[in-house]
């Protein structure tokens, strides 16, 4: 029992540091196109939305990973978040790339930060509640550790990603660990 909770607490731990940095580099990336003034209170928006979003997709994954034949869905989505994974982080194709900056105003800075910090939550949500499974504490601590990260040390980490191979590489495999339990477990749900 006591291992099983330190497998998830690192499963955790690695899922949140290959998906937690998107929503910071999308912000910093939004932000940039701005003054010093108008830099701040995006970030601060943007960081603000972000963890507003992951409350509320964490509360509903957690409850909807309940139900049976949800997971099996929520296993097949981080099947492809795998797929995105490994294009993404390990090939190194930026999804910064595909981001269309419009620094024209204010409000379709924040619109555009919003719309990326929807996208980009769901993953590490549903990453991250997957793990946790029923351990709600250790659900509890990936949501704050996520914030954490995006808030404070995605640039670190996504440097980190980009230096050391190792680091997407175990990321991607503890999503795809969840994502076969999650699928595993349904399947031997319906079956019986």
């Amino acid at each position: 029992m006591f291992s099983e909770q330190i497998l998830i607490f690192f499963q955790i731990i690695f899922i949140d540091l290959v998906l937690a940095g998107d929503n910071a580099i999308i912000i910093g990336m939004v932000a940039s196109q701005f003054p010093s003034e108008q830099r701040k209170k995006i970030i601060f928006w943007g960081i603000g939305a972000a963890v507003v979003l992951r409350i509320l997709f964490t509360l509903i994954t957690a409850y909807l990973l309940q139900i049976s034949g949800l997971r099996l869905i929520g296993g097949i989505l981080l099947l492809y978040i795998c797929y995105k994974l490994y294009v993404d982080v390990v090939k190194q194709q930026g999804k910064e790339d595909n981001i269309k900056i419009d620094n024209s105003s204010f409000l379709k800075a924040i619109t555009t930060v919003i719309l990326a910090d929807i996208t980009m939550s769901l993953d590490n949500v549903l990453g991250v509640a997957g793990a946790a499974r029923d351990h709600y504490y250790l659900l509890v601590f990936g949501l704050a550790l996520s914030i954490i990260l995006m808030a404070t040390a995605a640039t670190l980490i996504s440097g980190w990603i980009k230096k050391y191979k190792w680091i997407a590489w175990v990321g991607l495999l503890a999503v795809l660990i969840v994502a076969i339990e999650l699928i595993y477990t349904d399947i031997k749900v319906l079956l019986l």
